[in-house]
């Protein structure tokens, strides 16, 4: 008689939180994660180590002996904050996927409503942050403004902030998105195009716990035209979603 297979723990919720070259805010963010979760969901969190140089890989390491529910995936090399984002949800096991940005500008205490507004909303798709109070320069903010606005004007997703790391969705809401680099800044409009609702959440902001900026400047804050044309013809083409019902004999 073989002996019965150990369980496998099933999360509701996948937290991903996406990394390069973080090593000093690894244990201050994953303590405020499970000070903000602890006892509320079945909660994983996946770190996706994205090609960092420094110890983040080590220090997460070390903090998996004590966590039985933290994942480290690593990137050979880095690809990218979209790339990353992808490779944790394409992981996650729960229904549910919330990221968040792994500097600590993003305050995890903001989860629980995200978290919420998707699994009590049967339309809702994606609940995102937007930030007040932002601790960026008055020049990161007006570029993040002119951004915005440029987006919003040409895709009307009625999103005044898509830069916020602070997202929750349905997983398998996210992986029906054509991926591209930049995918996680046109969140609201390609959720909006399956034919679901969007929820907002304030969320204040606050300064990194310590380091400086690894995710590109560009990235950070410029829409590709490109991308952009893309998602607007993507919208524009998109056709209704037939009602299917399986005929049985």
């Amino acid at each position: 008689m073989s002996s019965p297979q150990p369980s496998v723990f099933q999360p509701s919720v996948s937290i991903v939180v996406p990394v390069r070259n973080e090593a000093d805010n690894i244990v201050p963010l994953i303590e405020e994660i499970g000070a903000a979760l602890d006892g509320r969901w079945a909660y994983e969190i996946i770190y996706v180590n994205d090609g960092s140089t420094d110890a983040t890989g080590e220090r997460l390491g070390a903090v998996m002996k004590q966590r039985d529910n933290l994942r480290q995936l690593r990137h050979a090399k880095s690809g990218g904050q979209s790339a990353a984002v992808r490779s944790g949800v394409r992981a996650a096991r729960g229904a549910i996927v919330a990221t968040l940005d792994g500097d600590g500008q993003n305050n995890p205490a903001f989860l629980p409503d995200l978290i919420a507004a998707v699994e009590n909303g049967s339309k809702v798709g994606l609940a995102a942050g937007q930030r007040v109070g932002r601790k960026d320069t008055g020049f990161k903010k007006f570029q993040s403004r002119v951004a915005n606005g440029v987006r919003n004007a040409i895709l009307k997703d009625g999103t005044r902030d898509t830069g916020c790391g602070l997202k929750a969705f349905r997983r398998e809401v996210f992986l029906m998105m054509p991926y591209f680099d930049g995918l996680h800044r046109f969140l609201p409009a390609l959720v909006r195009r399956e034919g679901f609702e969007i929820a907002y959440v304030d969320v204040i902001d606050r300064p990194r716990h310590s380091g400086v900026s690894n995710y590109g400047f560009f990235d950070r804050l410029w829409i590709g035209i490109m991308d952009l044309v893309g998602v607007w013809w993507l919208i524009r083409r998109k056709k209704p979603t037939p009602d299917v019902t399986e005929v049985k004999a």
